[in-house]
C-alpha cells in the first residue's frame, strides 16, 4: 500500500515478487505449495503445464461469476450493470496496482487540475482542446484522470490522437478524449456502410474508434459528457488527423495514404448508452446508433491470464506466443487467447460474454458514409464547427439548465478524486464515459 499526502488515501500495490510473476504468467503460489511432512508427493506428469493452466482458466471464470450450462458450456447468469463491471473489476485491479508507484509521483500534481464543484460557474464554462503527447505532463494528467474510469481504459493500437478537454474560464479539467485504429471486424458498421472484405481493407483507414470518451467530475454531473462526445466531431479534431495521418504509409500496404478523417465510431462500456443516444446540437446529430455488438470479446481475461497464455503457447513453440506486431493482423490478442483455449481444448463459450455493447458513428460530413462505400468523392465539411462553437452551443442547450435543475455538483470536491480511483466513491460522482 503507497500513502497519498493529499488526501489520506491508500491505493493497492503489488508487490516487486508478484509484478515479476504477473509479467511471466506464473500460476498462483498455492498450486506450488510443499507436500507436508509425512504426505506422498503427486507425481507430476509433462501434463502438468497444462492443468495448471486450465484449473487458473476455469478458477478465474468461476469468480467472475460464470456458471455450467446443460451442455457444458459456461455462461453468464445475467448481463446487468453490477455483472459488467465485476468482469472488469479483477482488471482494473490490476491496472490500479501496476500504476501504484506512478500515482504516488503524478497524483499529488495532477490534483489541482481537477475542479471543486463550489468554484464552477456553469454559464462561464469554456471548452478547449489540448493535445497530448507522449511522456508530458499532459499525458500524466491523462493518465492519473483514466483511473478513475470504473472500466479500465485501452492504451490504443495503431495511429491515435488524445485530448485533454479543458474548461479555460476555471482552468480545470473537464474530460478525456482519446481516439484509435478502429477494429477491423465490425459487422454493425460495415453493414451500415456496405463494405465487403476488400472495400473495408482499403478504406478503414479513412476512420478512427473513439476508445476513451467522456468526462470527470464534477463536469459530468453537469452533461458535459454530451459536450465532449461532440468535440469529437470538431472541424480541429478533423484538421489534426489531416496534419497527423493524412499523408502516412501503411504498414501493412506499404502504400501511401492520403486520407481524411470521414467518420468516428464508438460503443457504450454498460450496454445501451444515455450519453450518445439522440445526441443532436445545433440541429446537427454528433453520433447516431448503428446496432449492437454480438457479445463476444476478451476483455474480461485479465492481463495476467493472458501472459500465462502466451508463456504456455511459447512452452508449445506455438507462433501465436509472439505474434503480435502491428501489420501481422487485426485484434492479435482475442486471436491468441482462442488459440490458447483451443490448445488446452477448453470450450471457447467463456469469450461469449453476452454483453451486447450499442456502437455508435459520427460522420463528418452528410456524404462520408457515401465515400466511404464507393471511394469517391470530396467530403462536405460545411457542418463541421469549431470547438469554441460545439462548447457555446452545449453550454447553453445541457449544461446551464443542468445546474440549475441539479446543483448537488457544488458538493463536489477534488479531494475525493484518489477514492474514487479506488472505486469507493458512489456511482452518481462517475463519469458516464466509453473506455476499452
Amino acid at each position: 500500500m503507497f500513502y497519498c499526502p493529499l488526501r489520506k488515501s491508500r491505493f493497492p500495490v503489488v508487490s516487486v515478487d508478484a509484478k515479476v510473476r504477473a509479467r511471466d504468467g506464473e500460476m498462483p503460489k498455492k498450486l506450488h505449495r510443499q507436500a507436508k511432512p509425512g504426505k506422498k508427493k503427486k507425481n507430476v506428469n509433462a501434463r502438468a503445464p497444462d492443468s495448471l493452466l486450465k484449473y487458473s482458466i476455469r478458477r478465474h471464470f468461476t469468480r467472475l461469476g460464470f456458471i455450467k450450462a446443460g451442455d457444458g458450456s459456461l455462461v453468464l447468469p445475467g448481463v446487468e450493470k453490477p455483472t459488467i463491471r465485476t468482469l472488469h473489476a479483477q482488471q482494473r485491479a490490476e491496472r490500479l496496482g501496476e500504476s501504484a508507484e506512478f500515482l504516488a509521483r503524478a497524483l499529488p500534481k495532477a490534483l489541482p487540475s481537477f475542479a471543486n464543484g463550489s468554484e464552477i460557474d456553469p454559464a462561464k464554462i469554456r471548452l478547449r482542446l489540448i493535445r497530448v503527447r507522449s511522456r508530458t505532463k499532459e499525458s500524466d494528467l491523462f493518465r492519473v484522470a483514466s483511473l478513475t474510469w470504473s472500466v479500465p481504459v485501452s492504451a490504443g493500437y495503431g495511429r491515435r490522437l488524445r485530448y485533454l478537454v479543458w474548461d479555460d474560464h476555471h482552468r480545470r479539467l473537464v474530460g478525456l478524449i482519446a481516439l484509435g485504429d478502429p477494429v477491423f471486424n465490425l459487422s454493425v458498421r460495415d453493414n451500415l456502410i456496405g463494405w465487403d472484405a476488400a472495400t473495408r481493407s482499403k478504406r478503414l483507414v479513412r476512420m478512427l474508434d473513439a476508445y476513451v470518451l467522456g468526462a470527470v467530475p464534477p463536469y459530468n454531473m453537469l452533461l458535459c459528457g454530451k459536450a465532449v462526445a461532440c468535440l469529437v466531431r470538431s472541424r480541429e479534431v478533423f484538421e489534426d488527423f489531416r496534419k497527423s495521418y493524412g499523408g502516412s504509409v501503411g504498414i501493412i500496404s506499404n502504400k501511401q495514404k492520403r486520407a481524411n478523417l470521414l467518420a468516428v465510431t464508438t460503443t457504450s462500456s454498460m450496454g445501451r448508452s444515455s450519453v450518445y443516444n439522440r445526441l443532436t446540437l445545433g440541429g446537427q446529430k454528433y453520433f447516431q446508433p448503428i446496432g449492437y455488438t454480438i457479445g463476444w470479446g476478451h476483455f474480461h481475461i485479465t492481463d495476467r491470464l493472458f501472459a500465462a497464455i502466451r508463456r504456455y503457447l511459447r512452452l508449445k513453440k506455438d507462433p501465436y506466443a509472439s505474434n503480435h506486431r502491428f501489420g501481422q493482423g487485426p485484434n492479435w490478442r482475442f486471436r491468441t487467447i482462442r488459440r490458447g483455449l483451443d490448445v488446452l481444448n477448453i470450450g471457447q463459450s467463456v469469450l461469449r460474454h453476452g454483453i451486447q455493447r450499442e456502437v455508435f458513428i459520427s460522420p463528418f460530413g452528410a456524404n462520408a458514409l457515401d465515400i466511404l462505400k464507393s471511394g469517391k468523392g470530396k467530403l462536405d465539411t460545411s457542418t463541421l464547427l469549431t470547438v469554441r462553437e460545439i462548447s457555446n452551443l452545449a453550454r447553453e442547450r445541457w449544461i446551464v439548465p443542468r445546474a440549475a435543475r441539479r446543483p448537488e455538483y457544488k458538493a463536489w470536491n477534488r479531494r475525493s478524486i484518489p477514492d474514487l480511483i479506488n472505486g469507493v466513491v458512489a456511482p452518481a460522482a462517475r463519469s458516464k464515459s466509453r473506455a476499452a
